[in-house]
């Protein structure tokens, strides 16, 4: 085996390590970190939770006096810096007497962004950066996505018959796609920081908006739900709603009146008096809130007029459209995204990086946006 594998190989199980925090490190990147001493693999371990030790120290706990001249593989840029609620990691490395660091990507974190590689080089040790750089960057492209904007990295999500229908004509949408696409539904809300719908969804299916993957690891794993946004400009959210609890945002605005939000806000729900635009919550504003909070990664799960203001604002960063191979057909049933259509093709906008999954009868589509 050549160095060049040797070190992939090492960097993909550091990768695949990394993952198993996904949904549980906001706003922590996810980071996996693997000792070698020889051809052996000594120690290893993953970034678990914010303000828990990070990668690198649990991979060298476990190594112990094994890491001596051993090469630490690690996904992303030990960090440096002390603004924060765990020590640096450079020093542990550093006191360890290791030989060799690979590094699969620099922290775009100001804070760190290169210090950490500099660090290391400073004191002898032997730094390669980039062995599978883009699979890391993929990995953390919301925590990038948040590092550099603000916002959060936001998924629209939907399911839809063939033709592009989410409901009837009166309203009905439970339950377009079958079990194998539902449970990836969760799954995928699993891996979110906040899930955000608009008023009307709750109002018609008084939806709970929790991740339920049942018993198991996954579900073990999980020390929070992702925090629940609804979007409600007037503040018409019924009281009786069952999303109304912790856990709960409304975005609201000015409209809402004051003993309405004080009711709300006895159901221990949270309320967010925001900026409007053309009447309604801005939703730049809502993630703005919901990035300064940390919030790395949003599902939106709303109905079409809150897709299509998603999308038309350049907020969208990915879709996943759930799709049952049906027909329902009509021009009063509901389609993905409401609101006018573009007058011509040219404006359509365009899905890049498209994956396709089969889910039993269904099909998940991804694909990612630009994002303006």
């Amino acid at each position: 085996m050549t160095d060049q594998a040797r070190d992939r190989r090492y960097m993909a199980l550091a990768l695949r390590l990394a993952a198993k925090g996904r949904g549980r490190t906001s706003p922590n990147p996810m980071v996996g970190a693997v000792v070698v001493a020889g051809n052996r693999i000594v120690g290893q371990g993953y970034h678990r939770r914010p303000g828990g030790p990070h990668a690198e120290v649990r991979a060298m706990e476990a190594a112990g006096p094994r890491a001596k001249r051993a090469t630490l593989y690690v996904t992303l840029e030990p960090c440096c810096h002390t603004k924060k609620r765990t020590p640096p990691c450079v020093p542990v490395l550093i006191a360890a007497g290791l030989k060799r660091v690979v590094v699969a990507m620099a922290d775009p974190n100001p804070k760190v962004s290169g210090r950490g590689i500099r660090a290391l080089r400073r004191a002898g040790l032997d730094l390669s950066v980039g062995c599978l750089r883009h699979e890391a960057e993929q990995l953390n492209e919301a925590y990038r996505h948040w590092i550099k904007t603000g916002l959060p990295f936001v998924t629209l999500k939907t399911a839809m018959t063939m033709d592009g229908k989410i409901a009837t004509a009166g309203g009905e949408s439970q339950w377009i796609t079958g079990n194998p696409a539902r449970r990836a539904t969760h799954r995928l809300r699993d891996q979110m920081d906040a899930i955000l719908v608009g008023v009307e969804t709750v109002r018609h299916d008084d939806p709970r908006l929790t991740v339920r993957l049942g018993r198991g690891p996954a579900s073990d794993q999980r020390s929070r739900q992702p925090l629940r946004v609804i979007l409600d400009s007037r503040l018409r959210v019924p009281l009786k709603a069952k999303v109304l609890s912790s856990g709960t945002a409304i975005a609201t605005t000015a409209q809402a009146l004051a003993r309405k939000v004080q009711q709300v806000r006895a159901k221990g729900a949270q309320v967010w008096v925001l900026p409007a635009r053309n009447g309604q919550v801005s939703l730049r504003a809502c993630l703005a809130k919901l990035g300064k909070q940390g919030a790395t990664s949003v599902l939106i799960e709303g109905g079409s007029d809150v897709n299509a203001s998603a999308i038309r604002s350049g907020l969208v960063n990915r879709v996943a459209l759930f799709i049952a191979p049906t027909l329902l057909g009509g021009q009063d049933a509901k389609g993905v995204i409401g609101g006018l259509a573009p007058k011509r093709l040219a404006q359509a906008l365009p899905l890049n990086d498209i994956r396709i999954q089969p889910l039993g009868k269904d099909f998940l589509v991804e694909g990612t946006l630009p994002t303006k």
